[in-house]
């Protein structure tokens, strides 16, 4: 059996960067394509065998429960029109997976939005997908790789890259010994929020890929707000990092900042770029 069963998506920040765009539309909901932010990061779960998504959403959100959900009328309109194929893929992710959604009332950090839903995670790992954090791989699945990683280590993992220094006021950034270099596996012995290049300890980020143990729950309620007054799950991972219970793990593929207009466009040509044979 997969040793992960469940995957949380936090999606209730207000994706400013993107104004006015996101006045009215989710972040997750901008479009790649043809296919929303978050259907991508929920194949991407459905590639590492998880099937239950936990969605954390907030004002403003409804249309992500409206995608996964049936629309009987968009189906009658188009029945026997040969648009049917164009829902074919979503309709086969609502009959897969099992969606449950929280809100969170307030926005006091990813910390806090990964602390909302404990009571749809309960008491198991899980993983965690931030949507605008685009993954692609043509061999393997971002998810399905850290589960590899943590079927061997048992731990909390986190996905990890290096950037540029110069960049490091945009991440955590972590410190660790390398324990396998074939995978580049770094068992974490720090972890900073948002430091400045002068003071950050390497260039390896951790981007929106996680797997958690559910003891990270315990240590989120007793982490106080830190960077910009926020809880962040970079202070509470370092608590269980401190025991020697957190490694990174350098992902093989591609990883696209779609909380960014820059990134958001690199992702977009990347994916038409790939898409385009089948494109008529």
């Amino acid at each position: 059996m997969n040793s992960i069963k469940k995957c949380l998506f936090p999606a209730a920040g207000y994706g400013t960067r993107f104004l006015p765009a996101t006045k009215a539309t989710p972040k997750e909901m901008l479009p790649i394509l043809t296919k929303p932010l978050i259907q991508y990061g929920v194949e991407e779960a459905i590639e590492a065998n998880i099937t239950t998504m936990a969605i954390i959403t907030g004002r403003g959100k409804r249309a992500i429960e409206d995608h996964f959900d049936i629309s009987y009328e968009l189906e009658h309109q188009i029945k026997d029109t040969g648009k049917e194929v164009l829902i074919s893929e979503i309709r086969s992710i609502i009959k897969t997976c099992t969606f449950s959604y929280t809100r969170q009332i307030e926005m006091k950090g990813l910390g806090h939005a990964i602390l909302c839903g404990e009571t749809l995670i309960g008491d198991e790992p899980f993983a965690v997908v931030l949507a605008d954090d685009l993954c692609s791989n043509d061999d393997e699945g971002i998810l399905s790789q850290m589960i590899k990683i943590y079927d061997k280590y048992q731990c909390s993992i986190v996905a990890i890259e290096k950037i540029p220094m110069s960049e490091t006021n945009k991440y955590g950034v972590i410190a660790g010994n390398l324990v396998d270099n074939t995978d580049d596996i770094y068992r974490v012995t720090d972890m900073v929020e948002k430091p400045d290049p002068k003071d950050a300890p390497t260039n390896m980020a951790i981007i929106g890929r996680y797997i958690l143990t559910p003891d990270i729950f315990k240590i989120l309620k007793n982490t106080p707000p830190g960077k910009g007054g926020e809880i962040q799950i970079t202070d509470a991972l370092l608590e269980q990092a401190k025991e020697g219970n957190v490694i990174a793990f350098k992902f093989k593929g591609k990883r696209f900042d779609c909380g960014s207009i820059d990134g958001f466009v690199e992702a977009t040509n990347y994916f038409y770029k790939k898409s385009k044979p089948s494109i008529t």
